[in-house]
């Protein structure tokens, strides 16, 4: 986690209007659920790369919120998974350099297969973004794409929205 301060995120989110951005990339497979969906204090548990980690998240304002992640024994967290609300998200996450940033472009799978989201983590609020031209439309305040919110209300569900890639 990079951070403006202790604890506290601030990141960027945009859909993805060109995929070949991922040719050649090699992801890293997520399987995530949360313990609370509660705005005010979202709890999530996440296998990633074989490693568990257990994040403690605040209401966003913004672009920022509160955010605390700490390192879990993998067998923990896939027991904590079995515990969590609803779907457990599933994607896998590319890391793609550019303007000096790097953006995390997670490709999703099961009820959110089709849904490509790119988020920039910035190390403080003011910090101007270079905008790839693979990216398409910031969803950064839509809470649709709160990943929390695709657990209950999955994006093949929508039916309002095109497809984004």
């Amino acid at each position: 986690m990079r951070s403006y301060g202790v604890g506290i995120e601030i990141e960027r989110k945009f859909l993805v209007r060109d995929r070949s951005v991922l040719d050649g990339s090699t992801g890293v497979a997520y399987r995530q659920g949360y313990l609370s969906r509660d705005p005010d204090r979202t709890v999530r548990v996440r296998i990633a790369g074989g490693r568990g980690f257990l994040t403690i998240k605040g209401r966003s304002e913004g672009a920022s919120r509160v955010e605390f992640e700490y390192d879990i024994p993998a067998l923990e967290a896939e027991q904590l998974l079995a515990l969590c609300e609803g779907a457990i998200i599933e994607k896998t996450r590319h890391r793609i350099e550019h303007g000096g940033l790097t953006w995390e472009v997670d490709v999703f799978s099961s009820a959110n297969q089709g849904l490509l989201v790119a988020e920039v983590e910035l190390p403080s609020p003011d910090v101007s973004v270079d905008i790839p031209a693979w990216v398409g439309d910031e969803v950064t305040s839509d809470s649709r794409y709160f990943n929390a919110n695709l657990v209950a209300h999955p994006w093949m569900e929508w039916g309002d929205d095109p497809a984004p890639a």
